[in-house]
C-alpha cells in the first residue's frame, strides 16, 4: 500500500508541476504566450501523469480488494515484485496513452487561430481551434479515452462491490470500522478525481462559459493532486490531533 502511495505522490507532484508553475509565471509577467513545442510538451506530460494516476488508482482498488477480501493471500498476490510490475504498468499505460493522444491532437490541422481560453494547453481547447472536417479524428480521440476510463471505472466499482460485501460480513464492529477506514481515503481520492474530470470533459456543448471552463480545469487539474496528500494523511493520528488543535486555536482567537 505504501509503495503505491509513493507512486501516487510522485504522480500528483508531477501533474501539478506541469501546469501551475507556467501559469504562475505567465500571471507574473502578464502574458499568455507558450511555444508550440512547449504546449505539446505540456499536453504530453499532463496526460502521462493524469492517466498514470488514474491507472494507479485502479491498481490501488485491487490492492484494497486483496487486503480485505483475501488477507491471507496478500503476500502471495501482492508481493514486492507484483507491486513493482503493477506500478510500472500504470506508468507505462499513462506514457502510451499520452504519446498516442499528443501525436493525434497535434497532427490535426488548426484553422481558427492560436489563442486558448485556458491557463494551460488543455486538449478540449486545442480541439476547438481545429478544422471542422477533422471531426472523425476528434471522435476517435474521445472514444479511445472513454474506453480506457470506462474500463478502469468498471474495475474500481466491481472491486468495491466485493469489498463492501466482505466488510458487511465482518461480525465485529471494530473490524468493520477498521476495514472502512482503509478504503475511505482511496474512495475519496477516486471520487474527487472522477467527478471533477467528468464535469470538465462531459459538460454539454450548449453550456459555454470561459469562466466556467477555467473553474472546471482548476478543479480537475489542480485540486485533486493538491488535496490527495491531505486525504491520505488524515489516517495519521498525530496529524489529526495537530489539525484539531489548530482549529481550536483559530476559533479561540476569533472569540
Amino acid at each position: 500500500m505504501y509503495f503505491f502511495l509513493l507512486n501516487l505522490s510522485l504522480l500528483d507532484l508531477g501533474s501539478i508541476s506541469t501546469t501551475v508553475p507556467k501559469a504562475m509565471a505567465n500571471s507574473l509577467w502578464d502574458t499568455r504566450a507558450i511555444s508550440y513545442l512547449g504546449c505539446a510538451a505540456q499536453v504530453f506530460f499532463f496526460l502521462f501523469l493524469m492517466v498514470g494516476e488514474y491507472c494507479l488508482l485502479t491498481v490501488m482498488a485491487y490492492d484494497r480488494y486483496v487486503a480485505i477480501c483475501k488477507p491471507l493471500h496478500y503476500g502471495t498476490l501482492l508481493g514486492s515484485r507484483a507491486c513493482v510490475h503493477m506500478a510500472a504498468a500504470a506508468w507505462g499505460s499513462g506514457f502510451l496513452y499520452a504519446v498516442l493522444h499528443t501525436v493525434n491532437t497535434f497532427s490535426i490541422p488548426i484553422c481558427q487561430g492560436n489563442a486558448l481560453n485556458q491557463f494551460f494547453c488543455e486538449i478540449p481547447q486545442i480541439l476547438k481551434l481545429s478544422c471542422s472536417h477533422s471531426y472523425l479524428r476528434k471522435a476517435g480521440l474521445l472514444l479511445f479515452g472513454f474506453s480506457l476510463s470506462s474500463g478502469c471505472f468498471v474495475f474500481i466499482v466491481l472491486s468495491y462491490v466485493q469489498i463492501f460485501r466482505a466488510v458487511l460480513r465482518i461480525p465485529s464492529k471494530h473490524g468493520r470500522h477498521k476495514a472502512f477506514s482503509m478504503c475511505l481515503p482511496h474512495m475519496a481520492v477516486v471520487s474527487l478525481f472522477l467527478i471533477t474530470a467528468m464535469f470538465a470533459y462531459l459538460k454539454p456543448p450548449s453550456i459555454f462559459s470561459s469562466a466556467l471552463d477555467l473553474v472546471l480545469a482548476v478543479l480537475y487539474s489542480v485540486v485533486p493532486p493538491a488535496v490527495n496528500p491531505l486525504i491520505y494523511s488524515m489516517r495519521n493520528k498525530e496529524l489529526k490531533d495537530t489539525l484539531k488543535k489548530l482549529i481550536q486555536l483559530f476559533f479561540c482567537q476569533q472569540q
